[in-house]
């Protein structure tokens, strides 16, 4: 076996791990990044078919105050645009890319569901509630990427006035942690109206995360060139900074009591500290924790327990198409990413005890039940439906479109499908529907343009990813989550009971985002540093 030693090694190379690798580069620390797949980005990546450009990971990138300052900060030059915001039920279509974009949005449901006006009325008066919270938490850039020494007009002017509304913030925010079905469960009794809202978020979404978003559609940026172009400026800057980073290489075992992590091919690396910002659930199962202290063992076993008792969130269906169609057949239907639902109905109980009952009598299931189900589900949900050209037109050929569709889908179904030996069969059935449901409701004539088409499900995101249950955010919200989940604590989230090893990213704090996985990056980084002092 070869051995390599490094003072800091981090694994996984998702905006967390760069993250962290580039602080502590930066800072002149010896760090070794190691990454399973041949690129970094994790859950943030482009990749080209054809001369399409497609996003694999998010559609566009949420500033909150964080994105642009850490750019600043690392003298990282990119370009970000735009990337305003589409909501539509059927025929109707709104955009979010105003002032009075929740005006309109109250207009939408009040067509949606005359009966329930008064309903619509104390809904939007919440959401205004935390769109005012959402932009003081988001309103400032983040002072942990502002140099405060040197920068004294934003301390006085603009960090401390902000800190007192921050702290009320905050305590609102902790009051609206009730998932957001319930939440909205209260205020109404149409159940529709309650689906078409909530069917946008993943399952028990926390009220002011899911609501929040109605500030954040405004806040969302894109990259110029895809998103997957934030991650490669991260790996020039570590690279630049003498940072290593090496792809292609799964860690297999962590030996606690020498220090070291072992890849695949048996080649070892000595860390001081470890920064662990790969799936969580996978740190635990690989832990050798042989001669270590009674005490730290029994801590260990327990965190063992709790986290692989837990699972990950709702995972995604996503289908990525080239067609023979110009821009200007959609610009003038929404902007580049939209969310629609074909019809005002909502999912109802096809997202909740019908899946469920899928799920668990599988074996008692035909497949046209399981079919049947599919049809009522994909013209029920939500698609998310990102266009890269409608940003940068650069991103397809000219007179072509090229378009992400998403929907929310289970992961344990996508396994019992696998298992059953027909899950090739089943990806087509479902880009089939996906690609009826839109023909026959916002783009007319769809199907028949379609170039090229390919698609990647839960299982997907669970193998190149190597995420659990192909979650996309981290833990599922139907239980309590096994991390911290408290923005005023989330310094904190950084720490494991495992010694001299950290965690980042979306697994280390819940809710999770790209903001927030950075977040975590950079706490871990400084924790690191802290260490070695």
């Amino acid at each position: 076996m070869s051995q390599n030693e490094h003072r800091t090694i981090i694994v996984g190379g998702g905006m967390a791990g760069l993250t962290a690798a580039a602080y502590l580069s930066r800072a002149g620390h010896n760090v070794l990044l190691l990454e399973k797949n041949k690129e970094c980005g994790g859950l943030l990546s482009s990749f080209h078919r054809d001369g399409f450009t497609f996003d694999a990971g998010a559609r566009s990138i949420l500033n909150s105050g964080i994105i642009q300052p850490m750019l600043n900060e690392l003298g990282i030059e990119l370009e970000l645009l735009d990337s305003p915001v589409s909501i539509g039920v059927e025929n109707d279509i709104i955009s979010l890319d105003s002032e009075t974009s929740l005006d309109d949005y109250k207009g939408l449901l009040d067509r949606l569901y005359p009966e329930s006006v008064n309903d619509v009325d104390k809904i939007i008066s919440k959401i205004e509630g935390i769109i005012k919270d959402m932009a003081i938490l988001y309103g400032i850039d983040n002072p942990n990427f502002r140099d405060l020494k040197s920068d004294r007009n934003y301390l006085i002017k603009e960090l401390l006035p902000w800190l007192g509304r921050f702290i009320f913030t905050l305590y609102r925010m902790n009051r609206k942690n009730e998932p957001v079905e319930s939440y909205l469960g209260k205020l109404s009794s149409n159940q529709s109206l309650i689906d078409i809202i909530a069917q946008h978020f993943f399952k028990m979404t926390p009220t002011f995360f899911a609501l929040g978003y109605f500030y954040a559609y405004n806040d969302y940026r894109y990259p110029r060139g895809g998103t997957g172009e934030l991650p490669k400026a991260m790996v020039q800057k570590i690279i630049e900074w003498d940072g290593r980073i090496q792809t292609g290489t799964e860690i297999t075992e962590v030996n606690l009591s020498e220090k070291k992590v072992i890849d695949r091919d048996g080649n070892m690396y000595s860390f001081d500290s470890l920064i662990w910002s790969a799936d969580l659930k996978t740190l635990y199962r690989i832990l050798d924790i042989h001669d270590l202290d009674e005490k730290v063992t029994r801590k260990i076993l327990k965190q063992k327990e709790l986290l692989l008792s837990k699972r990950g969130c709702d995972s995604v269906y996503s289908m990525y198409i080239g067609v023979d169609m110009p821009l200007e057949s959609f610009n003038s239907i929404s902007n580049g990413h939209f969310f629609y639902t074909p019809s005002k109905k909502g999912l109802g109980e096809v997202h909740k005890s019908e899946l469920n009952s899928l799920i668990e009598d599988f074996e008692t299931k035909s497949r046209e039940e399981i079919l049947r189900w599919l049809d009522e589900y994909c013209q029920l949900t939500t698609y998310e439906i990102s266009i890269p050209a409608f940003r940068d037109p650069a991103l397809a050929p000219e007179g072509k479109t090229g378009l992400i569709i998403s929907m929310l889908f289970e992961y344990d179904l996508m396994k019992r499908i696998k298992d059953a030996n027909w899950y090739e069969e089943f990806r087509i059935e479902i880009e089939n529907r996906m690609l009826d449901t839109l023909s026959n409701s916002v783009y007319p004539g769809l199907k028949e343009k379609v170039i090229f088409q390919s698609s990647s499900t839960p299982l997907s995101i669970a193998t190149i990813a190597g995420s659990s249950e192909g979650a996309i955010v981290g833990w599922s919200y139907e239980s309590p989550v096994p991390v911290v989940h408290n923005l005023r604590k989330i310094a904190s989230s950084a720490k494991t009971p495992i010694p001299n090893v950290y965690q980042a990213g979306q697994w280390a704090y819940s809710p999770a985002g790209i903001p927030t996985a950075i977040l975590t990056g950079w706490y871990a980084a400084r924790n690191s540093i802290k260490s070695k002092k």
